[in-house]
């Protein structure tokens, strides 16, 4: 007996020692140690001989640039050393940088300073790769989007909304423009619309030859203002700027055409038909640029071929819709007269060619499916490489075709989400891969899709991961409302079939965005795993209106934003109701943005269904937010007032009867405050009881020092005492 019980005592201090039991997620693990944050790999520029690459390393103090070979990442060379970036004392640290066209010099930007989504401003220095001397782009303010010209010998960029350029050898600076001004002309730069809803930040590109320079030219003065209020001083200030809401005036844009020999400068002639310019390409003769178009319903496109001489145009593609066209993409090619374009026209969104008189030449991709990337053409071998959800709309693979539309195959093999970032030559290309239960994964493959090295495993953040205990996402189906919907759910670990749960749905629901895909996400995957822990079922469901299943499943929402998504999410809680394992009285729906929008409806229209709500930064009625983006879906308020109020959440406040959270960033530059605030209103005149935090200084993304952490806390919180 004594043996067996040494034996036993044994085993358990093995146990304890070795086998420890696995622990559950904690928001500080996700939002103060950042435990489940994975490893990318950056600052990828693919050289001019495609087979090398160099990447941004970020070290404690300073950045290196590494050039590798694509073939096997072997043979690094540091082409740049951080630390010898200096000027007198003060060294230069790396955000970003871009190679001349000869790759004998870099433009580094440093000290980049955000301002909106994607556009930034910086210090930018150029750096002689052969003399290794560093020097100061220009003086004064920052300056953005900074651009070698096509013979690297000079350098366009914008400062105070005018347009410059700097002729590296003559060390002489030229301001092109001279009537740029805060809030009111904007030269070589978007304006805050475009940059949030087409794109476009860097508004202006040089000649294939270097002897011009075509920009947009924008004139706010007629855009309203809106203000931010900063409470970063004793006396509060504010942040002011130019936002075109739902059915309000936008900017007047225009495109020119400077002449670098003879300082003159050319309008183009677009007619006046037009509200949006929504894309420039230069053609390959260096003398016409294509000038894409959008009427106000943005549901005709037009290219314009413009002369850069005369500014003379002609339309050569037309495309229109009953409800809304894409932003598509283009490429002129270098060697023809011929582009690739984008296009829903048929059912799904597919690459097309045409010549530049505007003759359709080939349809390449069919199919009913949706491109989903286009990467780029080898011109040379007449070969183009995508990527499509063929195989799924939760899936995405990388794809190489034919311009004849023959040859297609397939070059990703693992399911989930692959995205691709070629070389120059198309001869290899770096795939990062991800699934629901897998963390990037980047490999260096070749244009048959063969592995050659792997850059990042993410073997750490593996390790992490079987330390706690992680449900895996299942993927499944629901069919509501005629139509089968894509879903997917994480179930608590110790799971029972025989017991009942609660539930709490998480949407987006936006015109064309998933949140069912076969892909990592870090932040909220992991919070669902702690609520999982808690006892509680996630579960999220792609109603219609989402992307990658065709225009028409897109598209049924035109004029109505809110009605067929929160009927399918109401629907879809129904439906979970019914199943045995779930407490059909405590379903919850959680949302951000676009989804704070959807969880706000459906905790009012489905007052009898959903139990509680979390809104984070909602849009409530959509005449408060931006035009471009509305409107493509909505019309205008003056033409579609029914479409607008029908479905503002402010309009259905009588009807909640569950526990709603309404959290928003006063700070926010996308979905104003505004709409909480009036969100606010509406409920306390209608006597609803509700809960709300703002976040002082925060934008849309609510983010930095704790506070992640402070909202899904008290998001958490939230959750546990009223679901």
């Amino acid at each position: 007996m004594k043996n067996l019980f040494a034996i036993v005592l044994s085993i358990l201090f093995i146990s304890a020692a070795y086998g420890q039991d696995k622990r559950d997620v904690t928001l500080e693990d996700i939002w103060r140690d950042y435990k489940f944050y994975g490893q990318s790999v950056g600052g990828v520029r693919s050289m001019n001989d495609g087979v090398h690459y160099t990447t941004l390393e970020k070290g404690k103090e300073e950045s290196d640039i590494i050039k590798y070979a694509y073939a096997n990442k072997k043979g690094e060379e540091v082409l740049v050393a951080g630390k010898d970036l200096k000027i007198g004392d003060d060294l230069i640290k790396i955000n970003d940088y871009e190679f001349s066209s000869d790759e004998s010099k870099l433009l580094i930007a440093a000290e980049q300073e955000g301002i909106y989504r994607h556009s930034s401003k910086s210090h930018y220095y150029i750096y002689d790769l052969t003399t290794k001397k560093l020097s100061k782009l220009t003086t004064g303010s920052k300056q953005m989007y900074a651009t070698f010209s096509p013979s690297a010998n000079k350098v366009a960029y914008v400062k105070g909304n005018n347009m410059y350029y700097k002729d590296l050898t003559s060390n002489q600076e030229v301001q092109i423009t001279t009537d740029g001004k805060k809030n009111e002309i904007i030269n070589g730069a978007s304006d805050w619309v475009y940059e949030e809803e087409l794109v476009l930040v860097k508004a202006f590109k040089w000649s294939p030859d270097g002897k011009k320079i075509a920009y947009y030219r924008f004139d706010e003065s007629n855009v309203k203002e809106w203000m931010i209020k900063m409470y970063k001083s004793l006396y509060p200030y504010e942040e002011r700027f130019k936002y075109p809401k739902a059915g309000e005036d936008n900017s007047k844009v225009e495109i020119f055409f400077y002449d670098l020999t003879n300082k003159k400068k050319v309008k183009a002639d677009i007619g006046n038909d037009y509200e949006y310019i929504s894309r420039i390409n230069w053609t390959n003769d260096a003398e016409n640029l294509a000038i894409q178009s959008l009427n106000r319903h943005q549901n005709e496109l037009n290219i314009h071929l413009t002369n850069a001489e005369t500014g003379e145009s002609k339309i050569i593609f037309t495309e229109k819709n009953e409800k809304y066209v894409e932003v598509p993409t283009t490429e002129f090619l270098t060697t023809k007269n011929q582009f690739i374009i984008t296009s829903e026209k048929d059912g799904f969104n597919h690459i097309y060619l045409y010549d530049v008189s505007g003759k359709l030449i080939k349809q390449v991709t069919k199919g009913k499916w949706d491109v989903s990337s286009y990467y780029g053409i080898d011109e040379k071998k007449g070969v183009i490489y995508y990527q499509s959800a063929e195989l799924s709309p939760i899936d995405r693979q990388i794809y190489s075709i034919k311009l004849n539309g023959s040859s297609k195959k397939r070059l990703t093999t693992q399911s989930g989400q692959n995205r691709a970032k070629f070389s120059a030559s198309f001869k290899y290309f770096i795939n990062y891969h991800s699934s629901a239960s897998t963390p990037n994964y980047i490999a260096l493959c070749d244009n048959a899709g063969k592995v050659k090295s792997v850059l990042e495993d993410n073997e750490e953040l593996n390790k992490t991961l079987k330390e706690f205990n992680i449900t895996k996402k299942e993927f499944f189906k629901i069919k509501v409302n005629n139509v089968e919907l894509n879903a997917w759910k994480i179930l608590p670990s110790n799971f029972d079939k025989m017991k009942k749960y609660p539930v709490l749905m998480f949407v987006y629901g936006g015109p064309g965005i998933n949140t069912v895909n076969d892909s990592w996400d870090g932040g909220n995957t992991f919070w669902f795993q702690h609520l999982a822990s808690k006892g509680y079922i996630i579960i999220s469901v792609d109603n219609r209106g989402t992307g990658h299943r065709g225009e028409a499943f897109k598209k049924i929402t035109y004029k109505q934003l809110g009605k067929y998504e929160t009927e399918d999410q109401i629907a879809s809680a129904k439906y979970l109701a019914t199943l045995p394992y779930v407490d059909g009285s405590r379903i919850g729906i959680f949302g951000w943005s676009y989804g704070g929008y959807m969880s706000s409806l459906c905790i009012t229209k489905g007052s009898d269904v959903f139990k509680m709500a979390i809104a984070v930064a909602p849009v409530t009625n959509w005449r408060y937010y931006d035009n471009i983006y509305t409107e493509r879906y909505m019309q205008t308020p003056q033409e579609n007032a029914g479409g607008y109020d029908d479905n503002s959440p402010i309009n259905h406040v009588e009807k909640l009867k569950g526990s709603y959270l309404l959290v928003h960033g006063m700070a926010d530059d996308n979905v104003h405050y505004q709409n909480s605030v009036e969100m606010s209103a509406a409920l306390i005149k209608a006597n609803k009881q509700f809960t709300e935090m703002m976040y002082p200084n925060k934008n849309h993304g609510i983010y930095g020092g704790n506070t992640r952490l402070h909202l899904y806390t008290l998001m958490t919180n939230f959750i546990l005492e009223n679901l």
